[in-house]
């Protein structure tokens, strides 16, 4: 695919540091040319330097015949114009931009193809946000990735001595949880002399403590299935009361909203260093929220505020050294949970799972979003897990017997790449692009909307249908190809 990305910062980057991974043509158009160079020199992309919203330049950098924009420019007039100037002067097919302004969010018209063009928008701050609103919710897990519109969820957990799980079978985790749609799919075990090694969720396989394990379960599974890794007694509800945030940016103000609105009870301090922004803080905050103006990183303010006694500890600041050094603080002060927001992917890979609980890399939680338009077949939902190394992927099975390899066959008898792992099977979901039958709409009859749609935990026997969404793990990135590849159906399907 060839794709044009607008803007070389961090988010710019890291996207374009992934496509290129994945064989794709990049180019790259930014104003500085020193930062393109460098790209260049740690990508095979392409750089042009210059401005994205100007035709010649645009052409310069290949819209002629490009698939996809993605303006990621730190203005959001910039990437607004390039979309317009990429569909009305080029025809770029897809056209993706990064707005920060509520204005242009959901469905306002002026993103449709009379105003600004816009097929999809991305904005890291809210996906941070909702993610880590996710984390909160669930205290005991590392990640948690939705898939289905929320009916299951990829999680990974570290895994606690006495818990009921450990030193169990992976295939013992139905016992522990409500119902049986709960999998483990992979397994990653701590080394002293390298990075985690991977270890497929195989039968036969047990955990051990400090495991970080990825298990795929249905919403109303989930807290069992982290209880029975993480909790010595399940049978004790852990939930977040206590909450500290360092950091009143744009990051930091809007988790605050969304908290107040998802927890009302939720105790929540929001720490900045700068006066004038606390005032704007506690103006547009609810009163329920203390805005304390001081240094994340002063131990006295800390310990004044009784940060250790926080739940959950927060350090969303823009300085990554700040970040760590106030996690760090508030873990030795007793913070149960602590979470640093790290933009130099490197620096997140170091200080992931240590005292630091999480590394939380902005552009980690937009990445998904993307990759979901540059998959090839019917690719529904793409989490990137680990950094990217690894990936979790929801896709929908087409076609019959005679035009799909996978549709009408039992999953013994499907050949997934080496260590890619069938999680759950998700049956009876709607189909947002099948025509309404004739009669139904607006008005129609609730019942067939209200059916609830199965979610299946695939056997050796299990028989793939067609329509089902199946999500798939795959511990290294160059395996997806090859699993688009065995779902793709063949050219008579229509």
């Amino acid at each position: 695919m060839k794709i044009i990305i607008l803007g070389a910062g961090r988010i710019g980057e890291s996207v374009a540091g992934t496509l290129v991974s994945e064989q794709n043509d990049i180019t790259v158009i930014d104003t500085d040319a020193a930062r393109l160079r460098d790209l260049e020199s740690r990508f095979e992309l392409r750089g042009v330097a210059g401005n994205g919203i100007e035709p010649e330049l645009l052409e310069e950098a290949g819209a002629r015949d490009a698939d996809m924009l993605i303006a990621c420019a730190a203005q959001d007039e910039t990437n607004l114009v390039a979309c317009k100037v990429a569909e009305q002067m080029f025809n770029i097919p897809t056209r993706i931009a990064r707005v920060r302004s509520e204005a242009f969010r959901g469905e306002s018209p002026l993103l449709g193809r009379e105003g600004f063009a816009v097929d999809r928008v991305i904005c890291p701050e809210d996906s941070l946000t909702r993610y880590i609103a996710r984390l909160i919710d669930y205290p005991e897990a590392l990640q948690v990735h939705e898939f289905a519109g929320g009916r299951a969820s990829l999680v990974s957990v570290r895994a606690v001595a006495g818990a009921p799980l450990v030193g169990c079978r992976v295939d013992e985790i139905g016992a522990y949880a409500a119902g049986e749609a709960v999998r483990v799919v992979a397994l990653y075990r701590r080394r002293e002399d390298g990075p985690d090694r991977f270890i497929p969720a195989a039968e036969g396989t047990h955990v051990v403590p400090g495991d970080e394990v990825f298990v795929l379960a249905a919403r109303q599974n989930l807290r069992a299935a982290l209880a029975a890794l993480h909790r010595r007694d399940p049978q004790t509800p852990r939930t977040v009361q206590r909450v500290a945030i360092a950091g009143g940016g744009r990051v930091g103000m809007r988790l605050a909203q969304q908290l107040v609105q998802d927890f009302p009870a939720l105790q929540l301090k929001l720490i900045e260093r700068n006066a004038e922004r606390c005032q704007m803080l506690a103006a547009r905050l609810p009163s329920s929220v203390m805005v304390l103006q001081g240094d994340a990183t002063d131990e006295d303010l800390m310990d004044d505020e009784s940060v250790g006694e926080s739940d959950f500890f927060l350090s969303l600041t823009n300085d990554d050294e700040d970040n760590i050094m106030s996690a760090l603080l508030a873990k030795r002060m007793g913070a149960r949970r602590v979470l640093a927001l790290i933009n130099r992917r490197s620096y997140a890979d170091l200080i992931h799972g240590t005292q630091i609980d999480i590394a939380l890399t902005p552009s980690q939680t937009l990445l998904g979003e993307l990759l979901a338009f540059v998959r090839r077949g019917d690719v529904q939902v793409v989490h990137s897990l680990r950094r990217g190394v690894a990936e979790a992927m929801e896709i929908v099975a087409r076609g019959d017997e005679r035009t799909s390899r996978v549709v009408g066959r039992a999953i013994k008898d499907i050949k997934l790449p080496r260590d890619a792992h069938f999680g759950l099977v998700l049956r009876g979901l709607p189909d947002p692009d099948a025509p309404l039958p004739a009669g139904e709409g607006e008005g129609a009859s609730p019942a067939a909307e209200a059916a609830e749609p199965e979610v299946i935990v695939p056997q050796p026997g299990t028989v793939i249908r067609s329509g089902d969404h199946v999500i798939i793990f795959m511990p290294r990135k160059r395996l997806v190809r090859e699993v688009e590849k065995l779902f793709r159906v063949s050219a008579t399907f229509f």
